[in-house]
């Protein structure tokens, strides 16, 4: 017995002997390792622990202003106190809330950005606060049978959040998740603005006061577009549509330019101008972003950062507006509206365009039409349908028929033909507006009294047939004709489109040749094809130049930032003047025209003769096509599915194409007012009463700005000049 007693105790030592060795061996292993990572390794984690990455960060400037030829600011901008969250990498959705809801006891934010919450929003907030509940609407069984999938897991908790558990929100609650989805919306280390509108004094201050309890949170001054020039009990700003719109921080880029601005060094909440000189001139008034370098520890906290490069507004557009005439222009339009619509329910809008027939600078491009909403009528700005609507413009475009007969030599000038109706077989009668006709008449006759006859004959001969047979043929090219007509009528902008360098502008619409002959006659008195009050105003402009078809531009001279957001800083480029094309006709046949022009205003009979001051000195031609009625009523008929009156076939536009003064062109203006009479039971001048009184307004406000200009310094950065037209 005790020898196996002992026999078994002398094993004891041996293992223990064993394991002492073991630990001692890998004891000795991690000494090794250690002194391996230590010295050996040490220096590379050390470095990767102490490793940085460097981000730059573009923060935006104010946008450049927008002032007219007289350096009056139109488009501005106004500071805003603003309240801003920069997220870092390392911030997740519970840090997020977390200052939300700090900084949701300080600010309120607009109703209007509560409103924007959808349920999505509110749905995905329930379950971020709300984790416990959450978790209990989808049980271990269906879990298990989801593969524990967390996005179907979520999708299935998102079903079945009811409309109580949305409602269970309060306005605190809903205020925070406003908060909230602004911050988590924003891009890694770019400022998102999550209040600039009404913010408070008290607010701003208390925000200041506790930023070292409100990571990412700052304070600082924003800026929203302010437009200088409103119109009268209206929200509309004068020149509106022309001036464009800039995307809110919301919108950002638009989804169909994001590739191009990011290209560009934009940011996805970045605002831009998104329609006509805001987007045109995106480029000039967007300036340079400040640059700001971050470095971010490995866990995406930012620890220290410099200013690369200072940002820079951006620069001011000065146009070729004259603010002071196109608010006149637009009253002008406003109150001649009124007017015939006493008498025409018709009349719905009318459009002017003034420019310079020699540079090419528009002065004015105004319009206006009626809007109804909820039974009520109202004057808006449509400026823009001087280059996005067009129209047939009748007789006023007989100055281009005459001309393409000069060049095609189916007249020359002093050409006689007798005024008579004129009848072909097959055709309805073809006649002037004095149904008994003008008798023999020449070029300038023609012109003088708005001849229909002498511009059929013209056409007529265009066409291959000099000779008219009472009850005969009409025998044409009809294709050769129009297609001539349409050749020479592009020299002078009609058909085409201007080249004004803003977006959209149409060129018109050209109809299908028509199977009668006798309507092919009615392409040389401006029916069928349609033209834009734009295109009018260039083509009288190349007569009155001499043949120049200059393109318009609404730009006139771009210049640097103002040092102090008053003055104006040095030119940086000019817009100058471009010539698209000499029409090919002779001078002496433009000089004759023109004569014709200046006899439709100052000579008796003359179809403006009476209408416009003869003071003004004012050469032009008038015109009247007839058109079908296609404005809003229109639609209000067809949605009550009732049929269209007999009227409206019978609607007129009514048209004006001159310039001034007639002896050295200044001005060029076209007038366009579409169904502004129904045969004779309205007023037919309501396009010679606006012409009269822009040309007016234009010589009236020259003067005023001739008495002053001997008193009035251009306030620029290097006289030092302070304060702003």
């Amino acid at each position: 017995m005790k020898k196996k007693k002992r026999k078994k105790r002398s094993h004891i030592p041996f293992r223990m002997n064993m394991l002492f060795f073991a630990v001692f061996v890998l004891f000795s292993v991690l000494v090794v390792r250690l002194g391996i990572v230590q010295i050996v390794y040490g220096q590379d984690y050390k470095k990767e622990l102490e490793q940085t990455e460097d981000k730059t960060i573009h923060t935006s400037v104010p946008r450049g202003r927008i002032l007219d030829r007289n350096y009056k600011v139109i488009v501005g901008n106004k500071a805003l106190k603003a309240i801003t969250y920069t997220r870092t990498q390392a911030d997740d959705n519970g840090k997020m809330l977390k200052v939300a809801r700090k900084l949701g006891e300080i600010i309120k934010v607009p109703d209007a950005d509560v409103k924007r919450l959808t349920d999505r929003d509110k749905k995905d907030f329930w379950i971020l606060t709300h984790p416990k509940a959450a978790k209990q609407l989808v049980s271990k069984a269906e879990q298990a049978k989801l593969d524990n999938d967390s996005d179907k897991i979520y999708k299935l908790q998102l079903n079945r959040i009811t409309k109580q558990d949305l409602d269970s929100l309060s306005r605190d609650d809903l205020n925070v998740l406003a908060i909230y989805s602004k911050m988590s919306a924003g891009y890694v280390l770019s400022p998102q603005i999550i209040k600039n509108t009404d913010v408070t004094n008290k607010e701003y201050a208390t925000v200041s006061e506790n930023l070292s309890a409100l990571p990412g949170v700052d304070i600082t001054t924003d800026w929203e577009r302010n437009y200088v020039f409103k119109e009268a009990n209206s929200n509309d700003s004068v020149l509106g549509s022309i001036l464009g719109d800039v995307t809110t921080e919301k919108e950002g880029l638009p989804a169909d330019k994001e590739q191009y601005y990011t290209a560009r060094g934009y940011s996805r909440n970045d605002r831009v101008g998104k329609s006509y000189i805001e987007q045109q001139y995106e480029d000039v008034l967007n300036g340079e972003k400040e640059k700001v370098e971050a470095k971010q520890d490995k866990k995406g906290n930012v620890i220290s950062s410099k200013v690369i490069s200072k940002g820079k507004p951006g620069s001011d557009l000065v146009l070729s507006v004259d603010i002071d005439l196109q608010r006149e222009v637009e009253k002008i339009i406003t109150d001649e509206i009124k007017a015939a619509r006493a008498s025409n329910p018709l009349v719905d809008r009318a459009f002017v365009t003034v420019m310079n027939p020699n540079t090419g600078e528009v002065l004015t491009m105004a319009g206006k039409q009626v809007v109804t909403k909820n039974g009520s009528a109202k004057i808006k700005d449509f400026a823009l349908g001087n280059m996005t609507t067009a129209y047939p413009s009748g007789s006023a475009v007989k100055g281009a028929t005459v001309l393409t007969g000069y060049q095609t030599g189916a007249i020359s000038p002093g050409s006689v033909f007798v005024d008579q109706p004129l009848h072909f077989a097959s055709t309805p009668v073809k006649k002037s507006w004095v149904t008994s006709g003008f008798g023999a008449i020449n070029d300038l006759k023609a012109l003088q009294v708005s001849s229909n006859v002498y511009m059929f004959r013209t056409v007529m001969a265009i066409g291959g047939q000099h000779n008219y047979v009472p009850n005969g043929s009409l025998n044409i090219d009809k294709m050769k004709t129009i297609r001539t007509l349409r050749k020479y009528f592009a020299q002078f902008g009609l058909g085409v489109k201007t080249g004004i360098d803003l977006p959209g502008e149409v060129g018109g619409y050209q109809t299908e040749v028509p199977p009668n002959s006798g309507n092919v006659l009615d392409f040389g008195i401006g029916q069928f094809d349609t033209y834009t009050a734009l295109q009018l105003c260039q083509y009288v402009s190349t007569i009155a130049n001499g043949g120049y078809r200059v393109q318009p531009h609404i730009a006139k001279e771009i210049r640097e930032p103002s040092p102090d957001g008053k003055t104006l800083g040095p030119v940086e480029k000019e817009i100058g003047t471009t010539v698209l094309n000499r029409v090919d006709m002779k001078e002496s046949y433009i000089n004759r025209v023109k004569q014709g022009f200046y006899n439709v205003v100052n000579v008796p009979h003359g179809t403006a003769y009476g209408r416009i001051d003869s003071s003004l000195k004012v050469a032009g031609k008038t015109g009247t096509a007839q058109a079908v009625y296609g404005g809003e009523l229109v639609e209000k008929y067809d949605a009550a599915g009732r049929a269209h009156p007999s009227i409206w076939s019978d609607a007129w536009n009514s048209t004006f194409v001159g310039y001034a003064p007639y002896n050295h062109p200044e001005i060029a203006i076209s007038v366009v007012v579409p169904w502004s009479y129904m045969g004779g039971a309205s007023d037919p001048h309501t396009n010679l009463k606006i012409a009269n009184r822009v040309f007016k307004a234009y010589f009236n406000l020259k003067k005023k700005e001739e008495s002053h200009a001997a008193n009035t310094a251009v306030p620029t950065a290097e006289n030092g000049a302070g304060g702003s037209n």
